[in-house]
């Protein structure tokens, strides 16, 4: 009897040793690197500028970013843009549509890293029209 308590014991240690190892330190070599998204460095205008419609806009992304992953989009609008490297990563350029006029509107910056991780920021801007107040 004795024997098959020491048994049972044994095997429930072993049991729960091997359960709680899993949830050990990380640095037993199967952990996955933190994602690390490309980041969005500066944006021009700036979050809530009074800006005429059709007007210029810039954005800096981290060389994180792969460039053919990017893509802008204002009001959920397309939005054609050039892109250049830079020094910090890449440069975006581009115009804010003509027909957005008289409303806030985000510009939206959507792309995915070269470690396959996404970015996905904004600002917004009050695009008001060239007449008025």
């Amino acid at each position: 009897m004795k024997t098959l308590k020491f048994l049972m014991i044994f095997i429930f240690t072993a049991y729960s040793a091997n359960v709680l190892a899993g949830y050990g330190s990380s640095s037993s070599g199967n952990s996955k690197k933190a994602c690390k998204p490309p980041k969005l460095i500066q944006y021009t205008p700036v979050h809530l500028s009074v800006v005429p419609s059709n007007s210029d806009f810039s954005i800096e992304v981290s060389s994180l970013t792969n460039p053919k992953s990017i893509e802008v989009t204002i009001k959920k609008l397309p939005v054609e843009v050039a892109i250049t490297e830079s020094k910090k990563g890449y440069l975006i350029t581009g115009k804010l549509p003509e027909s957005i006029k008289d409303t806030f509107a985000r510009v939206e910056v959507r792309a995915t890293g070269t470690n396959r991780c996404k970015l996905s920021e904004g600002w917004l801007l009050n695009i008001k029209d060239e007449g008025a107040p």
